[in-house]
């Protein structure tokens, strides 16, 4: 493990000793439309769409949508990407601010967050969007961030990867989903993702870099644009990619020159400058949302000990720009080394000094979970609740609180009255599958496990588990239409995956 300084911002990041290839910024959009083929050899059979001569025809919308869901449904089942939901639910609310201020406000675009320490954000057809936690780690500030996944929204909405496909053909596609293999497979195992990236032709690579290069101005300019008619600091685009030029000199030289598809040069630097003076900006409020997830990321990296000493020497030796980020991170890696009253009084700290925030109240209630307090659990998610009712953090809490006690009413009754907001999170629906367990309510547990699994876009095993629930025996006439006929649906969506639900 090593320690690593960002003088600009005064901000210590941990890093692992691993090799990796860093700053590799925005892989090849085509490169990513067949990353459901690599990492699942099944996809094809389980219902990504044959594009046939792909030189003479590109993808539709519904195209798009249906290899998006192959996608996500690896996202979903990946170990690599991060589960915590307030980390989560904040790239997905700034990427649909964004989003708002783009030029396509029907596509549906959905973000997520890899677990990886290399400085990186990729876009994949769909509008699926993915962002390394080491590129949050070495932003400045939000508007840096921001002005990545506008980039990356910028290559969705100006379909570079349908452009692309246009141009090429199925050979192409073979030689491109090896190098998409390697860039995953160098995530968890360096020598694996070597050895593949050997088998890849890097002839029929290159000859797409003039293209993707292309496709790099014009995300840039769409990117800016969308950064500023978001009220983001339309500077952001251009100093991170300085970030990255300045780390790439030291590392990018271990990559193979084929992998460096988008090259953050001089040039492009001074383009996104000259088109600062141009684009429209209205400033937004601050908000600590971006330095507390950031701090948070960097309470789990290396071992507590390490990050410990990391949040401490920035607050002894005054190396933040916000205190109470820094109090924050503190009192996470506290917890997470099981030193309740070192987290507590950080907590207090920050009640005293900060601002009210939602991951406060969070912090709080998993501290009571820690010293195994139910009473005052009670206390600190009915508070919690009562002042941020949308917290997706604190209502997973309250629910599993119930869950631990045998509580299982209660918590169906909080899952039932929260879930109209998040219709689609698969955790509400695991979440009352464990009730309705605790219950001996079979048939109810089978069908929401089933539902669950459909929002993890894993067909088959909603399909299993609808079976289940069909079989169960212990539902009324009522209930037992309801899952003949959604399995019958889930079935359909098996032999044929172009019908739609």
């Amino acid at each position: 493990m090593a320690a690593i300084v960002n003088p600009a911002a005064k901000f210590v990041i941990i890093t692992t000793m691993r090799k990796v290839y860093p700053f590799k910024f925005c892989v090849c959009a085509i490169a990513l439309s067949v990353m459901a083929t690599v990492v699942a050899p099944s996809v094809l059979a389980d219902g990504l769409p044959e594009l046939g001569d792909v030189s003479a025809t590109v993808l539709s919308p519904l195209q798009e949508k249906r290899i998006a869901d192959q996608i996500m449904r690896e996202v979903m089942s990946s170990d690599q990407v991060v589960s915590d939901v307030e980390i989560t639910d904040y790239v997905q609310n700034l990427g649909n601010k964004l989003v708002a201020s783009g030029p396509d406000k029907t596509q549906q675009f959905n973000f997520f967050v890899l677990r990886d320490n290399t400085i990186n954000a990729f876009a994949m057809p769909g509008g699926v969007i993915g962002v390394h936690t080491g590129l949050i780690v070495a932003a400045n500030n939000e508007s840096e961030v921001a002005g990545v996944l506008g980039h990356e929204i910028g290559h969705i909405t100006q379909h570079h990867m349908a452009r692309m496909l246009a141009q090429q053909k199925k050979d192409s596609i073979v030689n491109i989903a090896t190098m998409v293999l390697a860039l995953l497979a160098s995530v968890g195992n360096p020598q694996l993702g070597s050895g593949a990236l050997a088998a890849a032709s890097a002839s029929t690579i290159q000859k797409q870099l003039d293209y993707t290069r292309e496709h790099e101005r014009e995300a840039d300019r769409v990117g800016m644009q969308i950064l500023g008619d978001a009220g983001f600091d339309t500077h952001g685009m251009a100093t991170f990619f300085e970030t990255l030029q300045k780390g790439s000199r030291f590392s990018e030289g271990s990559a193979p020159s084929f992998l460096r598809s988008h090259p953050v040069t001089t040039e492009r630097i001074a383009d996104v400058r000259g088109r600062e003076s141009s684009a429209s900006f209205r400033a937004l409020a601050y908000s600590p949302d971006f330095d507390y997830v950031r701090s948070k990321l960097v309470a789990t990296l290396g071992s507590p000990q390490q990050a410990v000493a990391v949040f401490r020497g920035n607050l002894d030796q005054k190396r933040c720009s916000n205190e109470a980020a820094q109090r924050y991170g503190l009192a996470i890696v506290l917890l997470r080394a099981n030193d309740l009253a070192g987290a507590d009084k950080q907590l207090q700290w920050l009640r005293e000094n900060a601002p009210r925030h939602s991951m406060f109240a969070t912090l709080s209630a998993n501290i009571a979970v820690a010293r195994n307090n139910p009473p005052q659990i009670e206390k600190e998610y009915l508070a919690g609740l009562a002042e941020y009712p949308n917290s997706r953090a604190l209502i997973y809490g309250y629910a599993q609180h119930f869950l631990n006690l045998g509580e299982a009413d209660k918590a169906l009754k909080l899952v039932n009255e929260k879930q109209y907001m998040y219709p689609d999170d698969p955790y509400f629906y695991e979440l009352t599958a464990k009730a309705y367990t605790q219950q001996g309510k079979k048939l109810l547990a089978y069908q929401a496990q089933s539902e669950a699994y459909f929002r993890r876009y894993n067909i088959p095993k909603a399909v299993e588990q609808m079976d289940l629930a069909v079989k169960a025996g212990d539902g009324d006439f009522y209930q037992q239409s309801i899952v003949e006929a959604r399995l019958n649906q889930l079935k359909l969506l098996v032999i044929d995956p172009k019908k739609q639900i």
